[in-house]
């Protein structure tokens, strides 16, 4: 049993994190982006609360926001169950999340709910990669989370919580990219590294693909946006999938060190690389990356992107690296799950 799940004879306790700055960024000023308000966080929130107390979970902790997204919610007389905020400062920064998923994880939480994008569940991870999560998505270019109906992830989250549904059987244990920087930990990604020919972070939201060169990825999904789909174009990488995939979009970078006769390319694909907009991508080479299997990058000058976002720059003196594991969070597969539990009986009086 994980760490972070309850016994079905403990009070189970879920936890909330959501994101009221997903959906915002300047990725909207360039593209079609969908804007999610912070009026339809609170009705999923809300919903999720629902779900969760229909099937008897009466303990929730949710992270502090800036829009008090959670406290909103819970403001309906229909919910009868106990919401707590963590007993923790509010900076209303990414901290906020790393320190909240740390917290929820010594609290015992058997299963997070999160709204937000990429970068918020990145975030997450980086507190704790021990707890089972559901992320609902209302960021851009998600590939981590997903387009789930709130009412659906709290009933699901609730029966993982309380130890009625097995956990090992609906869900699917999450890849990571970990970041080196001359041989030390430098960071992780959940998705996507991204090399930029930008030497300064400046706006972290990548919005300019002409500045994007070379990118890792732990999923490459035919039916995403962005780096991911560029990807899945050359060879789609599921989450069930080991392993991930490396390709260069500059065609004068050639094959990068480390790189050998398991470079392939060059090629062009049609990807959308953001809403609304579809585009042909060359690329110069690529290839698929084992578990375990850590590259070494070209030195130069280059700011490292980590889920969309822009994190820190690296220069020539400097050698950078990636490796792909799987090591990361547990995500729960709604349907599955809820297929399990009607198959069980746990639906019926």
């Amino acid at each position: 049993m994980s760490q972070a799940q309850t016994s079905p004879n403990s009070s189970p306790l879920v936890g909330i994190i959501a994101n009221p700055s997903a959906s915002k960024d300047i990725r909207r000023l360039v593209a079609q982006g969908r804007v999610v308000p912070d009026w339809e966080k609170v009705n999923t929130v809300r919903r999720v609360l629902l779900g969760l107390q229909s099937v008897g979970i009466e303990n929730v902790v949710a992270m502090r926001d800036s829009s008090h997204l959670v406290e909103r919610a819970r403001e309906d007389p229909s919910l009868s169950l106990d919401l707590r905020m963590l007993d923790m400062p509010a900076l209303y920064s990414e901290g906020d999340t790393v320190r909240a998923a740390g917290l929820m994880q010594k609290e015992g939480v058997g299963c997070l709910v999160t709204l937000g994008g990429d970068g918020t569940n990145r975030a997450v991870v980086r507190g704790s990669a021990e707890l089972p999560m559901i992320a609902i998505s209302t960021g851009t270019n998600n590939v981590f989370p997903t387009m789930i109906e709130g009412t659906l992830a709290g009933l699901a989250a609730g029966l993982v919580a309380d130890g009625r549904l097995e956990l090992q059987r609906v869900s699917i244990p999450s890849k990571t990219l970990a970041i080196y920087v001359d041989g030390e930990y430098r960071d992780m990604a959940l998705i996507d590294v991204a090399l930029s020919r930008e030497r300064f972070v400046a706006t972290r939201a990548i919005w300019d693909m002409s500045t994007i060169y070379e990118v890792f990825l732990t999923r490459a999904e035919p039916a995403s946006i962005g780096l991911s789909s560029i990807g899945a174009r050359l060879h789609p990488v599921s989450i069930n999938d080991d392993g991930g995939l490396h390709y260069c979009i500059d065609e004068q970078l050639g094959i990068p060190e480390g790189g050998s006769e398991s470079m392939q390319g060059p090629s062009t694909v049609l990807a959308p690389i953001a809403p609304g907009m579809i585009s042909q991508v060359a690329i110069s080479s690529w290839r698929r990356l084992e578990i375990g299997q850590r590259v070494s990058v070209e030195r130069r000058h280059s700011t490292v992107a980590l889920d969309g976002e822009r994190a820190f720059s690296v220069t020539p003196d400097q050698q950078l690296e990636i490796a792909i594991q799987r090591d990361g969070p547990r995500v729960v597969q709604v349907e599955a799950a809820l297929h399990e539990a009607a198959a069980s009986g746990l639906f019926r009086a």
